[in-house]
C-alpha cells in the first residue's frame, strides 16, 4: 500500500452553495501577494484577494474553482475569495448549473 492512501470509510461533505451576492468563478492568474485574477460565472473578470485567515490554510492555484464575493464598491472589478472548492465539489457545481464557464 502506498503512503497516503487511506484505507477508512469516506467521509460525507456537503457542498457549499453560492448564497446571496457570492459568485463561483475560476482562477485565471495568480498575481502575487494574494491577489488573484479570477473569471467568474457572470462573465466578468474580477481582481481577488485572499484574505489573510484563508492565506495561511489553503493553497489556491490556476484552474481551481473558487467562491468570491464582489466588494460593495467597485463590484464588478474587485472581490474577495471566501471558499476554495475541491475538484469533486467543483463537478457538483457544474451539474447543477451554478457554475456556467
Amino acid at each position: 500500500m502506498k503512503r497516503g492512501q487511506n484505507q477508512g470509510p469516506q467521509e460525507m461533505r456537503r457542498v457549499r452553495s453560492p448564497r446571496r451576492g457570492e459568485i463561483p468563478g475560476v482562477v485565471e492568474q495568480i498575481l502575487g501577494h494574494g491577489k488573484l485574477r479570477v473569471r467568474c460565472a457572470d462573465g466578468k473578470t474580477r481582481l481577488s484577494r485572499i484574505p489573510g485567515k484563508m492565506k495561511k490554510r489553503i493553497w489556491i492555484r490556476e484552474g481551481d474553482v473558487v467562491l468570491i464575493k464582489p466588494w460593495d464598491f467597485q463590484s464588478d472589478e474587485k472581490a474577495d475569495v471566501i471558499w476554495r472548492y475541491t475538484r469533486t465539489e467543483a463537478n457538483w457545481l457544474e451539474r447543477r448549473g451554478y457554475l456556467k464557464l
